[in-house]
């Protein structure tokens, strides 16, 4: 198994890094949210690999960070789901948007990932909601902690209170948390005040 591999960007092109090591170049296929943060052509770089194995072929997945590495394992766990789905998940949701969206039993957001329907979406919530837990979110294990981070089911804190409301407006649970966590991960409303919480979250979402 190839655990990781660290060399040089040669070449991005949609979901698909190819990675100079000492003269070799490594096909590796990645998700859209990995892309969006790897460096420049040139530049060193070093992902977290996940070698599939089957009878007519052999290929790498390749991920920033070694959460979204385990987290990738653990889609591709649910039956149903290959690394093409795991691939096509991560591209759509981040880590802790998943997260968010397991916990709350928002299948809807994760179908929208291509070639995942509603029967599997629910599957998955189904199968990893055990798995996954509000501690999990709290620290951050995507790669950003923030105290006060919404959590669907938590007390009855401001930035729960405009999620809350973001949902009775028709929003989904996971886009309403991800809204509410970016406005109070910017420092730019006061955590303790719901009303510019809400207002802030609301143009996240329009």
């Amino acid at each position: 198994m190839i655990a990781f591999v660290n060399g040089i960007l040669e070449e991005k092109r949609d979901l698909l890094a190819v990675i100079d090591v000492g003269g070799i170049g490594y096909n590796v296929n990645i998700s859209a949210y990995t892309a969006d943060r790897l460096p420049s052509k040139g530049e060193a770089v070093k992902l977290h690999t996940y070698m599939s194995v089957r009878e007519d072929a052999m290929n790498l997945y390749g991920f920033l960070t070694r959460d979204e590495l385990e987290f990738f394992k653990l889609l591709i766990s649910v039956s149903g789901i290959g690394p093409k789905g795991g691939q096509a998940i991560l591209s759509v949701m981040t880590p802790d948007d998943l997260r968010f969206a397991i916990i709350s039993g928002d299948s809807k957001a994760i179908s929208k990932a291509p070639g995942v329907g509603k029967k599997t979406a629910e599957r998955l919530v189904l199968e990893l909601k055990d798995k996954i837990s509000n501690d999990d979110i709290l620290a951050g294990k995507a790669g950003s902690s923030v105290e006060g981070l919404p959590v669907p089911g938590g007390d009855e804190t401001p930035s729960n209170e405009a999620v809350e409301a973001l949902v009775s407006l028709g929003y989904g649970l996971t886009e309403a948390s991800k809204a509410v966590r970016t406005v109070i991960a910017s420092g730019n409303a006061d955590a303790e005040d719901t009303e510019a919480i809400l207002k802030l979250a609301l143009k996240e979402l329009i």
